[in-house]
């Protein structure tokens, strides 16, 4: 298996990169190129083979779906979960608590959103009309006392974060918020298996907001997910939990979904 990250994001996953060599049998590769030539390249290089695809970019996924890689996620994971708008749209038609989104700001103040943002970038509070260059989402500000991340793995709940802001009204961790492990609720847990199953996922982040009232809204999908916070809470390794899946997957005969949603 090889996985795939920009050079960038490979210099910063250093540790869990390392972490995926020592519990499975894989290889990095890091590629920049994702013009359409550069693409046919990376398709040619990568036949046959099966990718962990640690890249925000469905386009690409795509491609090298189509071109017969097999990745992990499938790029219909990648698509969904990299655009704010479509995930929400899943997750309503799902049934499923979500924060109202709308593709206009819905009253002042709001929260808009870019349709691509993670990690917390992308995200402000509008109090006044603004001008935007690109598309956005817009939501109401919610009250609520954490933001919660759900690690998923195949159709199991592997850990879950709970992120308190410090200084912002953003809880990522990457941005100074805190972390605690977090134990879902049944309820919590059958919804975001729900969200799992529908996009027939393999490794995936789920968050949403815990409301003062204990109720839950569902917030955003991450594809690829980060794990920092995971370490940081947990006994568990990830990788290792991950690793473990793909090779039962890999006895199982992988049976890769191939149908879009």
């Amino acid at each position: 298996m090889i996985a795939l990250y920009r050079s960038a994001d490979a210099e910063r996953n250093q540790g869990f990169i390392a972490e995926l060599k020592k519990f499975g049998d894989v290889g990095l590769m890091t590629w920049d190129d994702w013009s359409e030539s550069g693409l046919l390249q990376l398709a040619d290089r990568l036949h046959g083979e099966t990718v962990l695809f640690r890249v925000r970019h469905p386009v690409a996924a795509r491609a090298l779906e189509d071109a017969g890689v097999r990745l992990v996620n499938r790029a219909e994971v990648n698509r969904i979960a990299n655009d704010k708008w479509t995930a929400f749209e899943m997750m309503q038609l799902l049934g499923l608590p979500v924060i109202p989104t709308f593709k206009e700001p819905p009253g002042y103040p709001c929260v808009a959103k870019t349709r691509d943002g993670h990690g917390g970038e992308g995200v402000e509070i509008w109090d006044t009309p603004r001008d935007a260059d690109e598309a956005l989402i817009f939501q109401p500000f919610m009250e609520h006392e954490a933001d919660v991340r759900v690690y998923v793995i195949g159709d199991e709940v592997v850990g879950a974060v709970k992120r308190s802001g410090v200084d912002s009204f953003k809880a990522n961790i990457a941005l100074g918020g805190k972390a605690e492990k977090f134990l879902v609720s049944a309820a919590q847990e059958r919804d975001v298996l729900r969200i799992a199953r529908a996009l027939k996922s393999d490794y995936i982040g789920i968050d949403f907001l815990l409301l003062p009232d204990g109720r839950h809204v569902f917030n955003e999908i991450e594809d690829p997910v980060g794990a920092r916070a995971f370490y940081e809470t947990h006994e568990e390794n990830v990788a290792e939990l991950l690793c473990k899946y793909l090779r039962d997957k890999k006895a199982r005969g992988w049976r890769w979904a191939d149908d879009r949603l």
